[in-house]
């Protein structure tokens, strides 16, 4: 198929993007591995597309003590390679996983994030670290934390007239761990699911905080405190059968989710708490 008729704009300010956005019947193209896909099988039809590709504002790329701050036109593959993302590991971790290279070339870390495929792995990674998602409309800025960010499969907190605009993600801490994994069907592919986890440690070794997401099993990446349970694989059984409920498909039915969400669970805290540990030596 062929993506229905549109017209197309690219503004080269926000205000000038936000213009554009105000009458709710336009879509933002920032990357486009995620929109044209959808707009090629008529599963969304704009008026308008507004690609934000000339705001030279939403490029940057910075890192400081608190946060690295990655603009809505920042390619993945940019993110991946630079060295500001070492602040954060779990960037690293995560983001081979991101489709493959061609499309982490054009895609970017916004796009994903407002796209909020409960499978993907950038939206888990946003939630499970505590990011924070910038978002500019017709009533001024507003900032979204990533828990509150994602209400649903394929939606989020950001109305028709508002744009991502930035995301950050918090540096790492001292005794802090991290753990990323997934099970796909091919390299590439949108998880069956995944586990992304952190883990803080005292300078003792004993656990401070667990942070656990999964994705790929539910409508949104679901985040659970697992600090008194890091080790319990009963406990993770349980939390497994609480947290996945997506319905079986012709991948895999609930019950093999579960499974996976178990065994994966149990390996990333335990890496990311024998990172934490090390760390601290």
């Amino acid at each position: 198929m062929k993506a229905a008729p549109f017209a197309y704009v690219r503004p080269g300010s926000l205000d000038d993007v936000l213009a554009e956005l105000a009458g709710g019947d336009g879509k933002v193209l920032a990357g486009g591995q995620s929109l044209v896909p959808v707009l090629a099988m008529r599963l969304g039809r704009p008026a308008t597309l507004v690609d934000i590709g000339s705001v030279a504002s939403l490029g940057d790329l910075a890192v400081t003590d608190e946060v690295l701050r990655v603009g809505a036109t920042v390619r993945q593959r940019r993110l991946e390679r630079s060295a500001e993302a070492a602040a954060v590991p779990l960037i690293g971790m995560a983001m081979p996983f991101v489709g493959h290279r061609e499309l982490r070339s054009r895609g970017t870390v916004c796009g994903s994030l407002a796209h909020a495929d409960p499978a993907a792995e950038l939206p888990a990674v946003a939630a499970c670290l505590e990011a924070t998602i910038e978002v500019a409309g017709p009533d001024g800025r507003r900032r979204v934390p990533a828990g509150a960010f994602f209400v649903g499969a394929m939606t989020t907190g950001a109305s028709a007239q508002e744009v991502v605009t930035a995301v950050e993600f918090p540096v790492a801490r001292p005794g802090e761990g991290h753990g990323f994994g997934e099970i796909a069907r091919r390299h590439g592919d949108f998880a069956l699911a995944g586990v992304v986890t952190r883990v803080r440690v005292g300078d003792d070794g004993a656990v401070l905080d667990a942070r656990l997401t999964g994705f790929g099993v539910s409508d949104t990446p679901v985040t659970r405190d697992v600090t008194s349970i890091v080790d319990d694989g009963d406990a993770l059984a349980d939390l497994a059968r609480e947290v996945v409920d997506t319905g079986g498909d012709s991948h895999g039915s609930t019950g093999y989710r579960r499974r996976l969400f178990r065994v994966l669970a149990a390996r990333e805290l335990a890496r990311a708490l024998r990172a934490a540990r090390k760390e601290r030596t």
